[in-house]
């Protein structure tokens, strides 16, 4: 009597959470210190200003939580009038600079994603036809984007800037100055898009998987939407995220100029411009956290732009 044979147990497949988590992305990411403290940044600064309502101590905005007696207060440093202690300071009206630093993260992050996706869309769109359909297509987009980065992109802002809340109605202005705002840095930021899709393009048209779209009869649109598309999102994902600092960056440097959030409405820009008219009166505090929070933004989503190009260019694997 001879014993079966015995079968190898098959060993339970690992769920998707974790082979995710050892992916070589993953890996290229856990094995990056400077990613891993840079993306903690990012993450711990966008949940501040999306839960500001529940984390600053007062609203900035509402006039009537605010105590002039409060103005100028230092930093961690009771009031000598009421008492009241604040962990940043206050500004000349009284407001606690961390809640206002907390508000305005959500306007600046708020018009860096919006106006990097608006030039996502516009780039993207235009490449593809670049790139796919050339002909004069492609040499009227492409001379177009040529004469743009010939002028600084915040030159490029300002003017559409202008334009646009010129023929706004002056009653509408301040409602409209951060859409406004939005069409201005997207549409000076689409053309890196654009150029990086119609080269990639330029290449996967000509690949086996699109001829034999082409031969079953696929539309020129379903081509380059379904085929070629999910194979230029790599680069575009790349750009997108350092264009996400230099957005926010643009945002605060036409606040600061007077062109770009309202007053009532002010961004990190808005509350640096406040500050530096009270640098060399002695109350640094009201320029300094607000330009550190920018820093500390605009370079950890640098730093973690400058990671995941390298960890999705496939040479350096």
């Amino acid at each position: 009597m001879t014993d079966a044979p015995m079968t190898p147990e098959k060993a339970p497949r690992p769920s998707r959470l974790k082979r995710a988590w050892e992916s070589d992305f993953m890996w290229s990411f856990r094995h990056a210190p400077v990613a891993v403290v840079s993306f903690a940044v990012v993450t711990v600064l966008v949940l501040a200003a999306v839960f500001a309502p529940l984390i600053a101590p007062h609203n900035p905005f509402d006039p009537g939580t605010l105590n002039l007696m409060n103005g100028f207060t230092p930093p961690g440093v009771p009031n000598q009038f009421t008492s009241d202690t604040f962990l940043m300071g206050t500004d000349d009206q009284g407001r606690d600079v961390f809640s206002t630093i907390l508000y305005g993260m959500r306007i600046s992050l708020f018009v860096g994603f919006a106006a990097v996706f608006l030039a996502m869309l516009i780039g993207i769109t235009l490449g593809l036809l670049a790139g796919y359909v050339g002909g004069w297509t492609e040499s009227i987009i492409m001379r177009v984007a040529d004469v743009q980065l010939t002028f600084p992109a915040i030159l490029v802002a300002m003017l559409i800037f202008g334009i646009a809340k010129g023929i706004t109605p002056p009653e509408y202005r301040d409602q409209m100055a951060i859409w406004v705002l939005i069409l201005a840095i997207g549409l000076s930021d689409w053309v890196q898009f654009a150029r990086v899709v119609r080269g990639t393009t330029l290449v996967e048209k000509n690949k086996e998987y699109v001829q034999a779209a082409r031969l079953i009869g696929r539309s020129p649109f379903a081509i380059m939407l379904k085929h070629i598309l999910p194979n230029v999102l790599n680069p575009v994902l790349v750009i997108a995220t350092i264009s996400l600092a230099l957005a926010i960056i643009a945002e605060a440097t036409l606040s600061f100029l007077g062109v770009g959030a309202p007053p009532t409405k002010p961004s990190l820009g808005t509350l640096i411009r406040i500050g530096q008219e009270f640098m060399f009166s002695g109350e640094w505090w009201i320029l300094f956290f607000p330009a550190m929070t920018l820093l500390a933004l605009a370079l950890s989503i640098n730093l973690l732009g400058d990671w995941l190009r390298d960890a999705l260019n496939p040479r350096l694997r």
